[in-house]
């Protein structure tokens, strides 16, 4: 396996450890898990994920892996199994009920002197009255010892009380009506009608304050930090200081080199419509296989692409200072805001029924669906996958890093890889989670086991070395069995018989070069070495079916 992690001579890892992690505590284990097989799921009280539990049950922290408890001796990982950074956070995920994903990270390091790779593995601390359960226990640490938690820790935890404040909701006492966009508050009205049409005589009535206080983004006709952001006039902008409320367009092309960009500010309510003209909308004609659309297309759906910039508006965490970015790429927008992803993951996302619990911006959120810009009943995410579905296009890439608190959405206008497209049009029955994770196959990403299991028992998915393949039986089915052959390969049997007939040929024997220019294109995909795959083929027909021999350099058949 291949390493990527930071390196440094041996003295000065050790050096850094003890630096930034000192000794053992309740925040800090250093574990010397030389071996990563039984290491995660063993003895309850013992393994690691029974010291995740704890340690998340505190305050969160980390643990260090490779390195011994006592000496602090740096030893190494040096059986990894099956695991990678991604995989194993997965695995921790699967079994440590209620683990937050944010801030659940692996940090790889490596001696350069002495060859050896040592995981940092930082735990995040336990969401608000959740406790971390593994072994189906909740544990924590006393001493230097994990027990089963006790039941003053578990009150603690069950009555914790979350302090939050909502900054887009802070009145500005010195802010007017004079501070706000004309054309803005007439856009404001009209949605605000077309939101509640009942209203609507009653709306035609109402002063401009009245207007604003019914959207909730004023108080007793004191404006909110939300009113100049949906509506504020641009040289306004100074009363929400030192927020950063401005989007950035910005147009790469195929080399990922800049070639245009403009800056927009408030008031976002009239910002959207400009940001988004800016978009080179393509129309589509063709589908795969030169059949034409039954109707012609544009790139992207007009409201995925409003959806996604409305939620980079509503759920930027203003106090960051950061602008909102929408670039735009060859056949991708990639949107990103400034803040953690409050549905934690992905699947909360979409598999929530109702509104989402808690807001970052209520405020905001609640004049922006008052002026018809966004709903709260939680299905604008799902309703983004479900058009892409439709659509035979891959599905968004969410891109949630927790450490930078940063949140990018990947909305694509073109097909990846047109068997993807062939396996959803033989398939129509697909749900929306099943086209997601042949969506990660289609992109090599990983999957989670259980729906990996459910995919793999349907035929449509199999297991190859450590990676998802789409199975024999999809391949035939969408005419992707040349594609499967290369990824899978031929079998061994056949390998070795292609050998034998090119030995027949060739009495006075090939050397490896001519063995190798025959099958270097055609061994696995999984293979990271073809050339040690072909070597252990050859080996074995040496050594234990005794059908060749090496002669001088030559391969030659064994006709003994």
């Amino acid at each position: 396996m291949e390493r990527n992690g930071i390196c440094m001579n041996e003295k000065e890892l050790q050096a850094f450890l003890i630096r930034n992690y000192g000794h053992e505590n309740a925040a800090c284990e250093w574990k010397e898990y030389k071996s990563l097989k039984h290491t995660l799921k063993g003895d309850a009280g013992r393994d690691l994920i029974s010291y995740v539990s704890a340690i998340s049950n505190m305050e969160g922290g980390s643990i260090v892996m490779g390195v011994k408890d006592k000496t602090l001796d740096i030893v190494g990982i040096q059986d990894f199994h099956t695991y990678t950074v991604d995989n194993l956070c997965l695995a921790l995920l699967d079994n440590c009920a209620n683990l937050p994903t944010e801030g659940l990270r692996i940090e790889e390091f490596k001696t350069i002197d002495t060859q050896k790779i040592v995981w940092i593995l930082h735990v995040p601390k336990h969401q608000l009255r959740l406790p971390v359960y593994a072994h189906s226990k909740a544990w924590q640490r006393q001493d230097e010892h994990l027990i089963e938690m006790t039941s003053s820790r578990l009150t603690t935890i069950l009555n914790e009380v979350e302090q939050r404040t909502d900054w887009s909701g802070e009145l500005i006492p010195e802010a007017t009506l004079a501070d706000l966009d004309e054309e803005a508050l007439v856009k404001a009205r009209f949605e605000y009608k077309k939101c509640h049409p009942r209203l609507a005589e009653e709306v035609d009535r109402w002063d401009d304050i009245t207007l604003l206080n019914r959207a909730g983004v004023a108080v007793k006709g004191v404006l909110t930090r939300a009113a100049i952001l949906l509506l504020g006039k641009e040289e306004s902008v100074y009363l929400i200081r030192p927020a950063v409320a401005q989007i950035t367009w910005i147009l790469m092309d195929e080399n990922d080199t800049k070639i245009d960009y403009e800056h927009k500010s408030i008031p976002f309510i009239l910002t959207v419509d400009k940001i988004l003209s800016l978009i080179r909308n393509l129309t589509i004609r063709e589908m795969p296989g030169n059949t034409l659309f039954p109707d012609t297309m544009k790139q992207y759906d007009d409201y995925s692409i409003r959806e996604a910039l409305h939620n980079c508006i509503a759920h930027q965490d203003y106090t960051l200072q950061e602008r909102i970015t929408l670039i735009e790429q060859p056949g991708s927008l990639l949107f990103s805001n400034g803040g953690t992803f409050l549905p934690q993951t992905l699947e909360n996302a979409l598999e929530q029924d109702g509104p989402q619990k808690y807001y970052r911006n209520f405020c905001l959120c609640q004049g922006m669906v008052n002026f018809n810009m966004i709903d709260i009943i939680g299905r604008g995410i799902k309703k983004i996958f479900t058009e892409q579905q439709k659509r035979f296009f891959p599905m968004p890439d969410y891109i949630i890093n927790s450490d930078k608190k940063e949140v990018k959405v990947r909305i694509y206008g073109k097909m990846i890889d047109e068997k993807y497209v062939e396996l959803l049009k033989q398939i129509p029955d697909l749900s929306l989670n099943e086209c997601i994770a042949l969506d990660c196959v289609q992109k090599h990403k990983p999957i989670q086991a259980d729906i990996a299991k459910k995919l793999k028992a349907k035929g449509y998915i199999e297991k190859i070395k450590s990676e998802w393949f789409i199975s024999e039986y999809i391949a035939r089915e969408t005419k992707q069995l040349p594609d499967y052959v290369k990824q899978k390969g031929l079998g061994r049997k056949y390998y070795k018989d292609m050998i034998l007939r090119l030995l027949s040929k060739n009495k006075n024997g090939l050397v490896r070069e001519d063995i190798d220019n025959l099958l270097l294109d055609m061994v696995p995909k999984f293979s990271k070495n073809p050339s040690s795959y072909i070597g252990n083929l050859l080996s074995e027909m040496k050594n234990k079916d005794n059908t060749i021999y090496l002669d001088e350099n030559r391969w030659k058949i064994d006709e003994k």
